[in-house]
């Protein structure tokens, strides 16, 4: 699908250069001579490469057409992750590469859509909120009643996260996906 380069945002996909590319950072520029632009830096989805381009307000850019799906996270294994489409049982499975660092947060049943380009996974969405186990966490100190004190926690999973004095060890959490914070205890 054809989009103008005033409309790229961070986080779509593009089609350009015969490649896929994820978009980091977007900056549109007016300067004081001559026509607008937008300074854009993406990423290569295959190549794991970045590039800076400058497309002109005037251009036209290929947005990427993904296809999403429902998957169910099922189990790991050293290489791969492996997911069950709830519809069909149909199972497939994810390098660990593309997923990253959220694979430490999949847990058995998981509900996650998988986005598809060419009938190749390229990324996976988790849900907003998932539920943790605390490992370990530091002793609330006495006389720290100021709201805003946090204390360092490390979660099952690996992640170390701030959360509130009265959170303790074996404490079961929920956390927000997209930025690792607390949100409340279960």
């Amino acid at each position: 699908m054809k989009i103008n380069a005033g409309e790229i945002r961070v986080g779509m996909l593009l089609e350009h250069k015969n490649d896929l590319w994820q978009v980091l950072k977007t900056q549109h520029v007016k300067p004081g001579k001559g026509g607008a632009f937008a300074q854009v830096e993406m990423k290569s989805v295959n190549k794991n490469t970045k590039l800076n381009e400058r497309f002109r307000s005037n251009e036209t850019v290929e947005k990427a057409s993904l296809e999403e799906t429902n998957f169910n996270f099922l189990y790991d294994d050293e290489n791969n992750y492996f997911f069950m489409n709830p519809k069909t049982f149909e199972q497939i499975e994810i390098k660990k590469e593309i997923v990253g660092e959220k694979g430490k947060l999949l847990t058995e049943n998981l509900n996650v859509i998988v986005s598809f380009y060419n009938d190749n996974p390229i990324s996976i969405d988790l849900p907003n909120q998932v539920t943790c186990k605390i490992q370990t966490t530091d002793v609330a100190l006495k006389g720290q009643t100021v709201s805003s004190s946090y204390k360092p926690a490390k979660l099952e999973n690996g992640f170390n996260i701030q959360v509130p004095p009265f959170i303790e060890s074996g404490d079961n959490i929920v956390i927000d996906t997209r930025n690792l914070q607390y949100i409340k205890k279960v």
